[in-house]
């Protein structure tokens, strides 16, 4: 079981204002709570926050490190929730939950594709329909991902939730019959192109048109001109 420190200062003020004030000054506003303590309102470092994201540990134990002013005490938490402001991509909120070793969590796991499908050799595509699954377990069985051994997959097999393997201790919530991945054909655009004798016989058939409106026009003058000289005559 991982555990990464992090401090912690108590807030007071829980409104707009001082909420600004503190993202301003290099600080995201946080809330502890749990099943047997009340709600305490914290600030943490948005640069400490920021580095257990990127070594991504969001599952992993974090202990609080919380200073009221007056003494230090320790808390150990997981990240239940951590916003983040969609146009600036700064931290604006998180959420810590009080971990108890005796009671169990409902947690979100990463499932981790081991080893390339056989399928994938016989020009199969490998699709990872679902990423992670929840599960429930006590904090000591919780484990950073799941393993998911594809190898013996060929093109139209698929591994569905019922198959994983989990470690002892650990249940998976979601469906059984939910689909984690999948090796299908591989889609292939093609483009359809007119035969060469089609396009040859097209622009014959335009040319022809073309040369035929000249000789229409020929003929209709010869015979408007032998028209002409047969009333001439009768006159």
């Amino acid at each position: 079981m991982e555990i990464t420190d992090l401090t912690a200062q108590v807030r007071t003020e829980h409104k707009k204002g001082p909420a600004r004030r503190l993202r301003q000054s290099g600080f995201v506003p946080a809330v502890f709570y749990g099943r047997s303590t009340e709600n305490l309102l914290l600030a943490v470092k948005n640069d400490a926050l920021d580095k257990i994201r990127k070594d991504k540990k969001d599952n992993s134990f974090i202990k609080l490190i919380i200073d009221d002013g007056k003494k230090k005490i320790e808390k150990l938490s997981l990240i239940k929730e951590l916003q983040v402001q969609p146009l600036t991509g700064k931290f604006y909120h998180a959420d810590f939950y009080e971990i108890d070793m005796k009671h169990k969590l409902t947690v979100d796991v990463t499932l981790q594709i081991v080893g390339k499908p056989v399928g994938v050799d016989n020009g199969g595509e490998l699709q990872h329909i679902k990423r992670d699954v929840k599960v429930s377990c006590l904090p000591n069985d919780m484990p950073d991902h799941i393993d998911i051994d594809v190898t013996g997959l060929d093109i139209g097999d698929s591994l569905k939730i019922r198959d994983i393997a989990v470690p002892d201790g650990v249940t998976i919530l979601d469906p059984p019959d939910a689909a984690v991945v999948a090796v299908a054909v591989m889609r292939v655009a093609k483009l359809e192109e007119a035969a060469p004798e089609e396009a040859a016989a097209e622009e014959g058939a335009a040319a022809e048109g073309t040369q035929e409106a000249p000789a229409a026009d020929e003929s209709a003058g010869s015979a408007q001109k032998d028209k002409t000289e047969k009333d001439n005559k009768e006159k």
